[in-house]
């Protein structure tokens, strides 16, 4: 069992849900960046979701594009990212980290290296925005040989026939979209 496994099954068992944070890696600099991901098992989160920035982050709204484009603008990479995770751990931090992002950076890096290198540096889960899952069976088995959940991902659109293809060999847990759209570039309206 992962560290995600072992927090998903403390937090059914407590019978309360999870809070899980999100941040660019990298932004606004790489030390602000470790202190923040420090920081946030003591601020309450249960798991933290490390975002690999891109250049072209399609599916996200002006608030994470700009968080994209500040990281790459100070020089984050793939890399680097895989760097900063691996500090966190070698700080003695248990939270389960997923990172989330998008397919090309991944195939640049090498599928199998990155696989590798995340497992290395202390990865728990992958959420690969821009994978559908009727071309995620390489990346999906290259994930769990390293032991890495890959997340899979539902939207308020998703049929009952989608629903099933996306549960089954679903790992960790799925990542269900809450608007349709593109994340954070407008809010529900309130009735």
């Amino acid at each position: 069992m992962t560290r995600l496994d072992h927090t998903l099954m403390a937090l059914r068992q407590a019978g309360r849900s999870g809070l899980v944070t999100y941040f660019a890696a990298g932004d606004p600099d790489p030390a602000a960046c470790l202190a923040l991901l420090r920081g946030l098992p003591a601020a309450g989160a249960d798991v933290i979701e490390l975002g690999m920035p891109f250049s072209d982050p399609v599916a996200d709204g002006p608030v994470l594009q700009q968080a994209n484009a500040r990281a790459l603008a100070g020089g984050q990479t793939l890399k680097r990212t895989l760097a900063l995770l691996r500090e966190f751990r070698d700080s003695g931090w248990e939270t389960p980290v997923v990172l989330m992002g998008y397919m090309n950076p991944l195939l640049r890096y090498g599928v199998e290296a990155f696989m590798a290198d995340a497992a290395a540096a202390g990865a728990d889960g992958l959420i690969v925005i821009d994978l559908p899952i009727e071309h995620a069976d390489d990346i999906g088995r290259a994930a769990r040989a390293r032991g890495i959940h890959l997340i899979r991902m539902s939207a308020p659109t998703s049929e009952d026939a989608r629903l099933a293809e996306v549960l089954r060999d679903a790992s960790g847990f799925v990542y269900h979209i809450m608007l349709a759209g593109t994340t954070g570039a407008s809010l529900p309206d309130e009735h």
